[in-house]
C-alpha cells in the first residue's frame, strides 16, 4: 500500500525515527509534513499534489 502526504500529496513519506514513541509519526521528505495522518488514496492525493504544486508556483 502506499502511503501519500496529506499536505502535498507526495509518495515521498516515511517513518519519522525508529524510535518506539514515534513509531506513528511520518514525515514528508518533499514538505516536511511530520504528523500521523497519512493518505492511503491515490485520486485524493492527486488532487491535493495538483492544488500544492499550484500554489507553490504563485508562492515559492
Amino acid at each position: 500500500m502506499t502511503l501519500y502526504c496529506p499536505r502535498c500529496g507526495s509518495s515521498n513519506i516515511r517513518w519519522a525515527s525508529g524510535l518506539p514513541q514515534l513509531w506513528s509519526i511520518y514525515e514528508c521528505s518533499e514538505c516536511g509534513y511530520r504528523g500521523a495522518l497519512v493518505l492511503a488514496d491515490g485520486e485524493v492525493a492527486r488532487k491535493i499534489r495538483e492544488e500544492w504544486l499550484k500554489v507553490r508556483r504563485t508562492n515559492p
